[in-house]
């Protein structure tokens, strides 16, 4: 595989800009982009508040899966992932044999602020969606680490940051080319 067209898998806590800085990046590389949620709610014609409601919250991590293993092309596309979907057991290594992963961060201050009018999270669907987050955050703050080469989204310029994301893909994906079989 070439260098050029190796995928790169964006993941992070929900309001940290994967969606919009996918975009950006993709745009940047020439490549297609997807975000996780958007594609199963278009393959299963329900929003994502509807699939918790009606299957659970285990049916639709394993649409995440299902997503990852064979939902999307295996080269030249931007995925944006949902947040937690990086966290599920074993997703990170899969993740990781598919492409480059880079973490976007961001405070919990602005999480709060980006999330505070979204109604498509069912998580934040509670009395107190702060102490959710902050809950929610603490739980997958470690695999978030681990994940890969982690770029801070706070209080920056959209096109600063997928420049960022953008360098770190382009060196990491080198690598990953002269490993992959």
């Amino acid at each position: 595989m070439s260098p050029a067209d190796v995928n790169l898998y964006l993941v992070g806590f929900m309001g940290t800009g994967k969606t919009t800085v996918g975009r950006v990046v993709a745009q940047r590389l020439g490549f297609a982009v997807l975000d996780s949620d958007h594609e199963i709610e278009r393959e299963q014609k329900l929003t994502i508040p509807e699939i918790f409601a009606q299957r659970g919250e285990p049916a639709f991590r394993a649409l995440e899966r299902a997503f990852i293993e064979h939902g999307h092309p295996a080269s030249r596309t931007v995925i944006a992932c949902g947040g937690g979907l990086v966290v599920q057991p074993g997703m990170l290594p899969l993740l990781q044999a598919k492409g480059i992963v880079v973490c976007l961060h961001a405070s919990l201050e602005t999480i709060l602020a980006r999330t505070s009018r979204a109604r498509n999270r069912p998580l934040l669907e509670v009395e107190n969606p702060e102490e959710r987050i902050r809950t929610l955050y603490a739980a997958r703050e470690a695999v978030y680490r681990a994940a890969g080469t982690m770029v801070l989204t706070d209080g920056r310029p959209l096109a600063d940051i997928a420049a960022h994301v953008a360098r770190v893909w382009q060196r990491d994906a080198r690598d990953f080319a002269r490993r992959a079989p």
